[in-house]
This record gives structure tokens, C-alpha cells and sequence, in this order.
């Protein structure tokens, strides 16, 4: 799905497009799941939302810091953070929320065209 009708401020890459398996960013089609924040954009190791764990604390490190909200999507249908993580990554002083991938990337560029600060761990659809 293409999403281009908001305009944005900032060095943070707003997302062009997401399906076919990964996300365009900045006119660059990157594929698999991705991290995205005020660092850019990153290759996240997950193919499914199983997969995540609280050994994945590490992979918020970058944020830390530079976002106030991380939006995690979760892959086609919204699914449950894991308490235990979700309880680490709020007293990280993160707010978290989660929801399909693609409620997360419209939510992440409305975000971000308002001057939030928003980080994202999206699941590829």
C-alpha cells in the first residue's frame, strides 16, 4: 500500500509503501522485518511475530533516548506483546504500542508528521 499524502519535517524517513514482504523507505524498497527510528533504518532479525521474546530487549537499544513511543506491528493481525517485555520496555521509560503492521506504519508517519518522537519494530506482510 502506498502512503503519500502527509508531509513531513526532519531527517527521520517517513514510510513510502509496505507489503510484497518488506517496507519502501526513502524510495528504497528494503526487505524483511525493519527497525525504524531517528538512527534510520534497520534490517530487525524477526520473520514472525512468535519469534519475539524478551531476549529481543536489545534490539530497542538504538531509541533509547531518542523516542518517547515505539509502535510494534505485529505482522497482518494484531497480537499481544509479551507482558515481560512490554513491563521492561516501559520501565525503560518507552511508551509501547502494538497493533497489524499496517496500523503501525500509517500511526508511525501520522506520528511523524506531527514532530513525534516515534521509533518502530515492524513485522514484514
Amino acid at each position: 500500500m502506498k502512503m503519500t499524502e502527509l508531509e513531513f519535517e526532519g531527517a527521520q524517513p517517513p514510510i513510502d509503501s509496505y507489503g510484497a514482504g518488506g517496507f519502501r523507505i526513502a524510495g528504497t524498497f528494503r526487505e524483511g522485518s525493519l527497525l525504524l527510528g531517528p538512527q534510520g533504518a534497520g534490517r530487525w532479525s524477526l520473520e514472525s511475530f512468535d519469534q519475539l521474546s524478551d531476549g529481543h530487549l536489545g534490539d530497542f537499544d538504538g531509541f533509547s533516548g531518542a523516542v518517547d513511543v515505539i509502535l510494534i506491528g505485529a505482522g497482518a493481525e494484531l497480537r499481544p506483546l509479551p507482558a515481560s517485555l512490554r513491563a521492561q520496555l516501559e520501565a525503560a521509560g518507552f511508551g509501547v504500542e502494538t497493533m497489524s503492521t499496517s496500523s503501525a506504519c500509517r500511526t508511525y508517519n501520522v506520528l511523524l508528521s506531527e514532530g513525534r518522537r516515534v521509533g518502530a519494530a515492524l513485522i514484514a506482510v
